[in-house]
């Protein structure tokens, strides 16, 4: 690949809507992407140094009152997450209501009965309502209205 077919492959990758672009052949690899993580990490100056034992003394320290902690936290936290996640069965757009003036189908402790919508997801300019699969009350909402879901990805989750 020469240098000419670079440049033309870098503008006609500017001017497209895609994220990411990769390109690999037999003796060389071509990445390009426009997300905002940064390529080098800043490096940071003027940083206090302590000896190795007693920054390992502090975080041991740290470690065991934080682990007490985190137990008690953790027990609450299963009660609070037990439920059935119900998954996204195709690619495409969240929509939680009907319409932009429209209510949510359900917002979080809402009783659902099986069958009633939780979700639409728009896919190929085609609408497809997400079923309650039980009868529960909605503990938790896992998208936000207008999001590009996944296949497989949480929605909506029902106790």
């Amino acid at each position: 690949m020469n240098i000419n077919e670079v440049k033309d492959l870098m503008t006609q990758f500017d001017q497209s809507s895609l994220k990411e672009f990769s390109f690999k052949t037999a003796d060389s690899e071509l990445s390009f992407s426009k997300n905002d993580r940064p390529v080098m990490q800043p490096q940071v100056q003027n940083q206090a140094v302590l000896p190795t034992q007693e920054v390992f003394e502090k975080v041991s320290h740290v470690e065991t009152n934080s682990n007490q902690e985190i137990k008690t936290d953790s027990e609450s936290i299963q009660e609070e997450i037990s439920g059935e996640i119900i998954e996204s069965p195709l690619v495409g757009v969240a929509y939680l209501a009907a319409g932009p003036d429209k209510p949510n189908f359900v917002s979080v402790g809402d009783t659902v009965k099986k069958g009633q919508t939780l979700v639409i997801i728009e896919a190929m300019k085609v609408m497809n309502e997400v079923p309650a699969p039980m009868d529960g009350v909605v503990t938790e909402i896992l998208v936000s209205n207008e999001e590009v879901i996944e296949f497989g990805q949480g929605l909506v989750r029902i106790k």
